[in-house]
């Protein structure tokens, strides 16, 4: 399959590509500057530029690009945060349409969509998005897509968690305590801490690529839910650290302000759109998510 990828250059783009490659399947890299390789293509999201005859007629277009959302936000960043993610998928939405062959469209999301803390309550791509910033993120990232569904694009929407590898600059910020002995819960510890293995991403990208029948919010996070010190405790007994040290939320809220409540809230998500169309994961636990980041 020939896949154009916007958002190659970070973590899981990189990741994605080279196990695309590596598969026997095309890819063409969106970039902002002039292209310095064969299999790169330039464009300009935030003016909607793309020249669909570069393209030449791909099977799926797969958007991961956004600024990274843990930073202050302040208003100038949200706005950085919004439309570095609408921007992209609209512009890719538009070339769906106009390409000749209608492509699978697909885009990353945000687990956070289904708001901040949501304590037991079980999250399938059915429930209602929330309420706050990132939900209404989600809402205008996600409807960015509507152009391509219209016109007859299969569309898909990962809400994906925290992706765990031990090259990933989430999971190296989320290990570093440990590895200092200096470890511990975020907060109570009792909040589920929707995660998932770089593998199990991998592999669930392309199982919504090639599977017709998968559309619309995809759930990319581990089948059985861990709280926030179930995976202290597995990364700390991973690392052969202590996890000791928690963090109070009243400092997390003063050092990351709005940000922190995606790290102390609880978002109990299950993948049930993946698992119902076949999907099994290779790291379907907290234990063995850890043990694949760290091999």
């Amino acid at each position: 399959m020939k896949y154009v990828l916007a958002g190659a250059s970070g973590f899981l783009g990189r990741a994605l590509a080279r196990d695309l490659v590596a598969n026997g399947h095309q890819v063409v890299r969106l970039v902002r500057r002039p292209p310095s390789a064969p299999d790169e293509v330039r464009w300009d999201p935030a003016a909607g530029d793309l020249d669909l005859s570069a393209l030449d007629d791909p099977d799926v277009l797969v958007n991961l690009a956004g600024a990274n959302i843990g930073r202050p936000w302040t208003p100038t960043y949200r706005r950085t945060i919004r439309e570095s993610r609408i921007a992209t998928t609209a512009t890719l939405a538009a070339a769906a349409v106009e390409l000749d062959r209608r492509p699978v469209l697909i885009t990353q999301s945000g687990i956070g969509g289904y708001g901040t803390d949501l304590g037991d309550r079980i999250l399938t791509e059915d429930s209602e998005l929330g309420e706050g910033f990132l939900s209404d993120v989600v809402r205008l990232w996600e409807g960015a897509l509507e152009p391509a569904r219209a016109a007859g694009s299969r569309v898909a929407a990962l809400r994906t968690g925290v992706v765990l590898d031990r090259k990933a600059p989430a999971f190296q910020l989320l290990s570093l305590p440990f590895r200092i002995g200096l470890g511990g819960r975020f907060g109570s510890g009792t909040q589920y801490f929707p995660v998932v293995s770089l593998t199990d991403w991998i592999r669930a990208v392309r199982h919504v690529a090639e599977n017709d029948a998968v559309s619309g919010p995809v759930n990319i996070a581990l089948p059985a839910p861990a709280t926030n010190s179930e995976l202290t405790e597995a990364l700390a007994t991973a690392l052969h650290r202590p996890a000791f040290v928690p963090v109070p939320a009243i400092l997390m809220k003063l050092a990351l302000g709005e940000f922190a409540w995606e790290l102390l809230g609880s978002k109990r998500a299950l993948p049930t759109r993946l698992q119902s169309t076949g999907f099994t994961f290779h790291h379907p636990t907290i234990t063995t998510a850890i043990s694949a980041a760290l091999a």
